[in-house]
């Protein structure tokens, strides 16, 4: 309540006060928030390797929002040596819980080959699970992987279709593709 100003005056310090009562007795979601408050220097002093400890504790406990954040902590080297492996593994424990935003960072490592085998198809796997979330990034991405015929069979219709779900959601860059079109085809750049 202190953390959103609902029903008292919003305070970082009183939140962070509370989610630490909670947290020290193993409360997974007061870890994750306390991990946040740290991440983002909220009422305490801004420091990522407080922030990997207390995701840490949340992601072990099987928090999938402090699975996805231990993830993105691997994943740019933020409180502890970055490592696509880490990443991966994280990202997928909070994929596997169907969090949409892990889902679509999962199918870049794998469109990227970073942290796993590069693969198309498992790349359009996890960015299919994030797309029907409505997760704009991942409907963009599943439009360019239909737009070349990745890990998919090639097809401007479904690339279309993916495109204009990614607009609808504010990507810029399906807009901008969108307008690229043609009597229905895509326009080939350069073209």
């Amino acid at each position: 309540m202190y953390d959103g100003g609902r029903g008292v005056e919003q305070s970082d310090e009183e939140a962070v006060q509370w989610y630490r009562k909670a947290a020290d007795q193993g409360d997974a979601r007061a870890q994750f928030d306390l991990g946040h408050m740290y991440q983002n220097g909220r009422g305490v002093e801004q420091s990522d390797e407080e922030a990997v400890l207390w995701y840490r504790k949340a992601a072990e406990d099987g928090n999938e929002y402090a699975q996805f954040a231990l993830g993105f902590m691997f994943d740019n080297g933020r409180g502890v040596v970055q490592s696509d492996e880490e990443a991966v593994r994280w990202y997928r424990k909070a994929a596997d819980q169907g969090h949409a935003s892990a889902q679509f960072n999962l199918g870049n490592m794998y469109d990227d080959g970073c942290g796993v085998v590069q693969s198309d198809e498992e790349a359009v796997r996890w960015y299919r699970k994030a797309a029907d979330q409505g997760d704009a990034g991942a409907q963009f991405n599943l439009g360019l992987m239909y737009k070349n015929g990745r890990g998919v069979e090639q097809s401007d219709e479904e690339a279309v279709r993916w495109y204009r779900k990614a607009a609808e959601h504010g990507n810029e860059c399906a807009q901008s593709i969108l307008g690229t079109l043609h009597d229905g085809a895509l326009v080939q750049e350069g073209s």
